[in-house]
């Protein structure tokens, strides 16, 4: 049997879909369906490790989660990840491909569209209702040919869409009737209903504007969303949203974390962020890291050579030297362990940026990219204390040195990451483990922080998502919007 399928998408960007499809996903589980979510094509450095070794959107990852389900290749058939303003690794089905810059992309991605439905067909054939999410909006129909994202999917899918509509921002009405207004006539008929999202205060203040806009478009208004609260406790998608994520709390231990400009799989910081009596702080380009600190971290970035200039730009090696030499902490985690060693070297740009490097040079090991590129679920121990860990590995190149014979955990076997002979440098190649209460608590004792209450992160995030399933239940007519979920195969132009 095939699935019914509903599509999201948006008036603009960092409107809400990712977090609106997380909802429905649970929403649609709790009420016994099997569900599944589908991005045809996202732009993220955000990824997620799948059991088969490829990689997807942590969106999806985070979709998959609220569904009750383990994350699939098929959920994000493309996935891009900016290597500098103008280019872009290329995955499809999982694994990278090339790097292309947004131009040959764009004029070649319509070439994609075949892996995009053999993923969706999958999973048609295996779900019972499958939620897409668009990417970007539709409105921007100067890239609607070849498009694979939001109509082009939708179009050649058959696949019925609710348009969200950020009122957040303003000009809510001026967004939706102004997407109706600037769609082609077949495209605008895969609207069935729309969604305003991200309202605070009584929404019936907003009643009139809701007539206006259906009165405009012929869509009728399936719900006014509140200001979501239980997202601050979810992943962020996109790295914009550090810059809306301040100090946690203003006391206890102290960790600062520079955003660089290709900064990926920052949500290994929301455990650290979401733990009580820590005061976690993103800091933004151009402001110094505070001195303060008790504990700096690099998180990954898709181009590490990209991003150690940046970082060099920003002045925070100096900053993060003299944290060093004055006894601080710092803790490299993937592109940011390979900024600690001595020296980065990728003559053939397969991490971005060709050239090699010196490193900040806090530990004893050189990286060497190479095209190899490792994507894997893991699981071990800290090296030190033995603690219990689990997460995932996605890098390109590899590490030696003498600070590899101290390593930071064991993994499968084998030794990962490197650890300076006073232990307050450490580096790892391992996401997601500060996922682990007991690993996070501590090292976050080692690290000076005073024993206390520690969140449970797992039963954090599924609460986040219970909660976030109420409010939008709550505010939307869920009967009336899965109802518009259809077999995929019609649409008006094949009428």
């Amino acid at each position: 049997m095939t699935a019914r399928a509903l599509m999201l998408q948006g008036t603009g960007s960092d409107v809400g879909k990712s977090v609106l499809t997380a909802a429905l996903c649970r929403i649609a589980r709790n009420r016994g369906l099997r569900v599944a979510p589908f991005k045809p094509q996202n732009m993220s450095n955000n990824a997620a490790a799948c059991a088969d070794g490829g990689e997807i959107g942590r969106a999806q990852a985070l979709q998959a989660m609220a569904a009750g389900i383990e994350p699939q290749t098929d959920f994000n058939p493309v996935l891009l990840k900016p290597e500098t303003d103008r280019a872009a690794q290329v995955v499809v089905h999982g694994k990278a491909l090339r790097s292309m810059d947004a131009a040959s992309y764009m004029g070649r991605r319509d070439q994609l569209l075949g892996a995009v439905m053999e993923s969706f067909e999958r999973l048609a054939a295996s779900y019972d209702l499958v939620l897409v999410e668009g990417a970007g909006s539709p409105a921007e129909i100067n890239l609607r040919k070849r498009d694979i994202a939001n109509m082009g999917f939708a179009r050649n899918a058959g696949v019925p869409v609710c348009l969200i509509g950020d009122i957040e921002r303003g000009g809510v009405i001026a967004s939706l009737v102004g997407t109706k207004s600037v769609l082609a006539d077949d495209d605008a008929a895969m609207i069935r209903s729309f969604l305003v999202n991200k309202f605070r205060g009584d929404p019936r203040l907003f009643n009139a504007g809701v007539v206006e806009i259906e009165q405009r478009t012929g869509w009728p208004c399936l719900g006014v969303i509140p200001w979501l609260n239980a997202t601050s406790s979810l992943p962020a998608e996109d790295a914009v949203i550090l810059d809306q994520r301040e100090s946690t709390s203003g006391k206890g231990l102290h960790i600062a974390a520079p955003m660089l400009s290709r900064i990926a799989n920052f949500d290994d910081a929301d455990p650290l962020r979401l733990e009580p009596g820590i005061d976690f702080q993103w800091v933004p380009p151009g402001q110094p890291i505070p001195r303060p600190a008790d504990v700096i971290i690099l998180f990954g970035t898709k181009s590490t050579l990209g991003d150690l200039a940046f970082l060099r730009a920003q002045g925070w090696d100096h900053d993060i030297l003299a944290h060093a030499r004055a006894g601080g902490r710092v803790l490299g985690i993937c592109g940011g362990y390979q900024m600690l060693g001595k020296r980065i070297l990728d003559p053939d740009g397969l991490d971005g940026i060709a050239g090699e490097s010196a490193g900040l040079g806090l530990l004893d090991v050189e990286t060497r990219m190479s095209a190899d590129k490792r994507v894997t679920n893991s699981r071990g121990a800290c090296a030190i204390r033995g603690d219990e860990v689990s997460g995932y590995e996605i890098h390109a190149g590899s590490t030696s040195g003498p600070d590899t014979e101290r390593p930071m955990f064991r993994l499968g076997g084998h030794p990962d990451g490197a650890r300076s002979a006073d232990g307050r440098i450490e580096g790892t190649y391992l996401h997601g483990a500060f996922v682990q209460d007991g690993f996070r608590r501590s090292w976050l004792s080692r690290a000076g922080a005073i024993p206390g209450a520690s969140l449970s992160y797992t039963k954090e995030v599924d609460r986040a998502l219970d909660a976030l399933a109420a409010e939008v239940e709550a505010a939307v007519d869920i009967d009336a919007l899965f109802a518009t979920a259809e077999r995929p195969g019609w649409s008006p132009a094949s009428r």
